[in-house]
Order: C-alpha cells, then sequence, then structure tokens
C-alpha cells in the first residue's frame, strides 16, 4: 500500500522559514520523481518545486525560485522543502506528489501518489 504524508507546516510571520518534509513509502519504483504542489481554496493547484530521483536535478516556480529549496534523502525515503523568506501569497495547503514529470515554470505534470497535505500559514 502506497502512502505519501507530508509534516511541517505552521503557522509563521512574514520573513520566516519553514521546513516541510514528505515520507513516500510502498511505491513500486523505490526513488521516483517528486515534488510539491500548493493551492488556496478557489484557485488551481500550484506546482512549487519538483525533483529527479537522485536530486541531480531541481526545478522551482518563478515564484519561489531563490526563497525555497527542495531536496531528498533516498536513504530516508524523504523529500524537503526548505522555505525562507516565506511571504503572504504562500499562505496555501502544500502537498506532497510521487511518481510523476518535471517541467519548468511550475509544470509538473502526470504524478501517481498524492499526501493529504499540510497547512502553512504566513501572517503579517
Amino acid at each position: 500500500q502506497v502512502q505519501v504524508v507530508e509534516s511541517g507546516g505552521g503557522l509563521v510571520q512574514a520573513g520566516g522559514s519553514l521546513k516541510l518534509s514528505c515520507t513516500a513509502s510502498g511505491l513500486r519504483y523505490e526513488h521516483p520523481t517528486m515534488a510539491w504542489f500548493r493551492q488556496v481554496p478557489g484557485k488551481e493547484r500550484e506546482g512549487v518545486a519538483c525533483i529527479n530521483w537522485d536530486g541531480t536535478y531541481t526545478y522551482y516556480a518563478d515564484s519561489v525560485k531563490g526563497r525555497f529549496t527542495i531536496s531528498r534523502n533516498n536513504a530516508k525515503n524523504t523529500m524537503y522543502l526548505q522555505m525562507n523568506n516565506l511571504e503572504l501569497p504562500d499562505t496555501a495547503m502544500y502537498y506532497c506528489a510521487a511518481n510523476g514529470r518535471c517541467g519548468d515554470h511550475g509544470h509538473y505534470t502526470d504524478f501517481d501518489y498524492w499526501g493529504l497535505g499540510t497547512q502553512v500559514t504566513v501572517s503579517s
């Protein structure tokens, strides 16, 4: 049974930092491409960051470049999203996804497995 579980969300002041984690288990492919998405009510889901199987290629949405860093530790089956200099528009539910394709400008597609999300709220 595939399980994708996010953690690390919370409330933070603008300019602060948070680190999200995502653990995936039960996948057929041991180290799949993984990504972070986010969504706010009433808006479409947005691709935030994406990473290939060994971390040699990373992709970022234009809105988070220079502030967010995606990484992974395959020995722990865990992916991370370090978020620095958070801004009010970063407030969203953040979702981890596994086994898909990375693309430019947040265009990440065909992800098969999803977590339930972790809420990030940035306050002024």
